[in-house]
């Protein structure tokens, strides 16, 4: 499959060889990433802030927390043990727009269950000291598969705003930021999944961004478990479309944090209560 040719309705994403991976081709590659996970250690130089932010999800087990997100934190703790572990970016698909909104709830009024998005970036190129100033993006469809400013491509029809589900946020002294969305929904060809920009040397608008670099393009996804259970309940039910799982996934490779996969602390007793998700992104600012 050529790059761009997928009509919008597909909802697959560029750059994908027949059989293969997405991965983005050696040509356009920018960098390789270090992911790391729950349980990082401090070997190696990396840094407090990374730690810190690790250590946020030792507490997935306690009470209120289903057992459901228990065997997440489980899987996703003993697949990112690891200090540094490199991986390719990929492509960040035919959905994403320039001039993010920069702030922290990029829900406005769409349904769903609450993620609340905690996110360390560390510098590989400077012994992963903690990213400042760092812009971190994301976007992803909706509880029924659409992007905005793509609506349709999943076949509902409704208003298209063209800003919800998108924004950023910029990372702060220990390369931390939150952000708050909902769990995405599902479409053909693809797990369910959010995508990932890292920004460096950006310039602040009243509630924008100009300018600046792309250092890091990548992809976050949730474990297999809860998003069964979540895909199930009301209103991500509403979304008929066949779903892809996440070991049939085209970019995701069964390599834990290292690929995306975000560690889960549920807020609750309920999967509709929401999750808190985290992860450690290094980046090459080189």
């Amino acid at each position: 499959m050529t790059e761009n040719t997928t009509p919008h309705n597909a909802h697959q994403e560029p750059g994908q060889e027949v059989g293969g991976k997405h991965r983005r081709d050696k040509s356009v590659q920018r960098r390789r990433v270090l992911i790391g996970g729950a349980s990082v250690a401090a070997a190696g130089g990396l840094a407090a802030a990374g730690l810190a932010a690790a250590n946020t999800t030792e507490n997935s087990t306690a009470e209120g927390t289903t057992a459901a997100s228990a065997s997440a934190s489980e899987s996703a703790s003993s697949s990112s043990s690891s200090v540094c572990v490199l991986n390719a970016e990929v492509t960040e698909g035919p959905y994403s727009l320039e001039g993010a909104l920069v702030r922290e709830d990029i829900r406005e009024d769409k349904e769903g269950f609450k993620v609340q998005y905690t996110f360390t970036v560390v510098d590989v190129a400077n012994d992963c000291a903690p990213l400042a100033s760092a812009l971190l993006e994301i976007w992803h469809c909706d509880h029924l598969g659409e992007y905005s400013g793509f609506v349709g491509g999943n076949g509902h029809t409704y208003e298209d705003n063209g800003t919800f589900l998108r924004g950023g946020q910029m990372t702060d002294e220990n390369g931390q930021c939150s952000i708050t969305s909902i769990w995405p929904g599902h479409y053909v060809s693809r797990a369910v999944h959010v995508h990932m920009r890292v920004h460096t040397d950006v310039t602040l608008t009243d509630d924008s961004y100009t300018g600046g670099e792309i250092i890091h393009t990548g992809q976050l996804f949730f474990d297999e478990a809860i998003n069964e259970e979540i895909q199930a309940t009301s209103p991500y039910s509403d979304n008929t479309t066949p779903e892809t799982t996440l070991s049939n996934d085209s970019i995701y490779d069964d390599e834990g944090a290292s690929s995306g996969l975000l560690t889960l602390t549920a807020l609750g007793s309920s999967v509709s209560d929401g999750y808190k998700a985290t992860i450690t992104v290094g980046v090459d600012s080189a």
